[in-house]
Formats: C-alpha cells, structure tokens, sequence
C-alpha cells in the first residue's frame, strides 16, 4: 500500500521538481556540459557490534563470483526522449577475456531508462524511468518480459539498488529529492510502493533549487540505507523495516556548503566509504560506524582533474579494497587511488583517459578483471582491463557504440 509522501524532518510537503544551477533541469545540464600524490585520511569509526544484528535485515550470502566462460550479458541504460538517445534498454555481450562487447538490438518499452540494477538472484534487471512522473520497471531475463511499471511518487528517478535480501528496490528521484521503497515478490515483480521521503531540511546548498536525491544505497551490514542528496550537501541515514518496508531516519552527514554529494561507494571492511561530490569537484573518505548507522564526512581532496571543469560522477571499490576508481566527467577520466590503512585513506595516483566524453557510470564484471564506463555525450561504452595488483588500467580494444549511453551493467 502506498504510503503518504514524508519529509525527512518528520513533516509533509509537496515533492520539489526544480532542477539545479538556476532552474536547468537536469536534462538539459547532462546535455550541455561539456603527480604529486594526495592523501586524505579520517578519524577511525567505532567498532561494528560484536552481536548479531536483525536476522531479518541482514543481507543473504553474496552470490559467488563467475569465472569466464563464454560471453557474458551486458544491459546498457540511456535516455529515449532526447535527439538521438536509444529506444530502449540496449542488449550486448561481452568477451570476458578480451572485453570485447558486441551488441544483439534493444529491449522496448523502457522509457528513459537511465540507471539499471539487477537482483541478487540474477533473475531480474531494474530500471528507473527518469521523466517527471517517475517509475520503476521490472523486467524478467529469461524471456526479457516486462513484469511490469510501478510509480516512484518522485520526478526523475535517477538511481535504484536492490536490497540485499531481495526483498525491497530503493530508488533515488533527483528532480523530488525523494526516496522511495518498492517489495519485490517472488518472481521479481514490484509491489506497491511502501514507503516515500522527501528531503525538506536542511536547505538548499549554495546554487541549488531544492533537493536532488541521486543515490540509494545498502551499508554492508545490511542494517542501514543510505540516500546521497545533491541538493542539501547531506547523506541521510534510515533504517528500513524488513516487514513492512518503511523507513526511519537515524542520523545525517553534512558535506562543506556547495559539495553537492553525489555517490557513495562502502570499502568492502564495511567501514569506511568514498563520497564522489559533483558540484565542487572534490572526493572524501568518510568513517561508518554499523551499529549507529553515522556517517562522518572527511576533508575534500582531489579528483585529479587538474582544476578544470569536471563533475565527479560515480566510485567504485575493487573487491580486495586494496584500490578505487573515480569517474571524471569534464576531465573524461578515471582517476586511480591507492586505498590505504584498512580504508581509511585514499592515496591519488593518477588518471587514466577514459576513451568517451563525459563517462556518467563506471561498473565491474563480475569477476572484478574488466571496468565498463558509460560515456553519455560521445555514445559509447569503454572497457579496461583491471591489474589486480598495481591498480592499472587498460583500454581493452575500441569503444562500443550505444546512443547516449549513460549506464552499463555487465552480468
């Protein structure tokens, strides 16, 4: 059952759809924008909880990594209702060995399907529908069926994760600033939304509109979800209730005025994070404490963009923890860190071009040996071999043509 829209300070107010940087809506902002190493470290979080917590709320087993064997299956997200944006969810394979994608046509009936995710199970791929009346689309892979569209209640949904029980999607609407929590049955299917929150405290960061909610995210732990606003320089902590699958607000971490915060990637020792900030191009490690869900946010340090005009857009963690990656549109670029003292600092070691203008995602294969990014001007998706043990990066043949390609999701 639907459940009335709530503030994050506990009252009601209508969600807000102005977009940021004096009224461009996000659309038109995506379209248009065209050494020495750095250390930043943070105090130590407390310790986890040496119980266990809520059976119910702790994540099932992570399903086990794939070896290479054959080609794999490769979803691309972009926008449908721009000038020659894609029709649908782009469908291609990949070559775990060479990385090589070759793509095999679209899946239809996926308006704006910018951001996808897929269930732990493997069984179902998630999309946002990223329009003003906001949506979220399930789709069966063994026959590529629509199961069907359930309304976010936010404009412009722009992330989504699932659960780690598999029980619940999370998405993000960036034109609300909203949150919201949809149940997944036992086919994948959606179930009524059974909660939404909208971010009205604190106000504004400098130059923005309102709110921007553009992340929803599991802790390791299981035990907390976390959102990432733009719009309010703050990561919002809740927990959600694994029955009936509502969120309470348990705590929040500012940002410095203007950061605009925009993803939040966890070190796999589940404490620690890196925070990508958009607007001040600018990264942070930030300290988890698991038990109390707090989220403390540590001092900018740099994306290794030289000063130019960049947007920070998406971390990701290799899964030893050992280092991460950081996606630089503007500067087109990943930039490589060193992950240092059990995650608690990050060490730049430098940027690699990224081979596509304005790289809006970056994702591991499964197996951690290839990085896919999704370069949303030129249409094109990347892919790097991963050197496990010096953190390198390299270009793994030429770049896969997909219209306006903003997501790529390798299974």
């Amino acid at each position: 059952m639907d459940t009335e829209a709530r503030t994050a300070d506990g009252g009601s107010s209508p969600p807000r759809r102005d977009g940021r940087r004096g009224g461009w809506t996000r659309r038109r902002f995506v379209g248009a924008v065209a050494g020495t190493a750095a250390v930043v470290a943070v105090p130590s979080p407390a310790a986890p909880p040496a119980g266990p917590g809520d059976p119910r709320s702790a994540p099932d087993a992570a399903p086990p990594v794939r070896k290479p064997s054959g080609p794999r299956p490769l979803y691309v997200g972009t926008y449908t209702s721009v000038d020659g944006g894609g029709t649908g969810i782009g469908l291609a394979s990949y070559d775990p060995e060479s990385g090589r994608i070759t793509g095999s046509g679209t899946l239809a009936g996926v308006p704006d399907p910018s951001y996808l995710a897929v269930h732990p199970d493997r069984r179902t791929l998630y999309a946002v529908d990223e329009r003003p009346d906001g949506g979220v689309t399930a789709v069966r892979l063994a026959d590529r069926q629509i199961l069907g569209t359930r309304s976010t209640g936010g404009a412009g949904p722009c992330h989504l994760s699932v659960h780690p029980s598999g029980r619940w999607l999370l998405s993000a609407a960036y034109g609300s600033g909203s949150v919201a929590v949809h149940p997944i049955d036992a086919s994948g299917a959606l179930g009524e939304r059974t909660d939404l929150v909208t971010h009205t405290s604190p106000p504004p960061g400098p130059g923005q509109q309102g709110p921007h909610a553009h992340q929803f995210l599991t802790s390791p732990d299981g035990g907390h979800v976390l959102a990432v606003d733009l719009g309010t320089d703050t990561v919002y902590t809740y927990r959600l209730d694994p029955v009936a699958g509502t969120l309470t607000e348990v705590a929040r971490a500012r940002t410095r005025p203007g950061a605009g915060p925009r993803h939040l990637a966890f070190h796999p020792g589940g404490r620690y994070a890196y925070l990508a900030n958009e607007v001040d191009d600018t990264a942070a490690v930030c300290a988890y404490d698991p038990g109390s869900g707090r989220l403390r946010v540590g001092e900018p340090q740099p994306t290794g963009s030289d000063g130019g005009t960049n947007y920070p857009a998406q971390f990701l963690v290799t899964a030893d923890g050992r280092y991460a990656f950081l996606a630089n549109r503007g500067h087109n670029s990943l930039a490589r860190y060193a992950v240092e003292d059990d995650g608690a600092r990050l060490r730049l070691l430098g940027t690699v071009p990224v081979g596509g203008d304005f790289p809006r995602q970056i994702a591991f294969s499964p197996d951690g040996r290839l990085l896919f990014a999704a370069n949303q001007r030129s249409g094109t998706v990347t892919v790097f071999h991963v050197d496990p043990e010096r953190g390198r990066l390299r270009l793994a043949g030429e770049p896969f043509a997909s219209p306006v390609a903003v997501c790529a999701l390798p299974l």
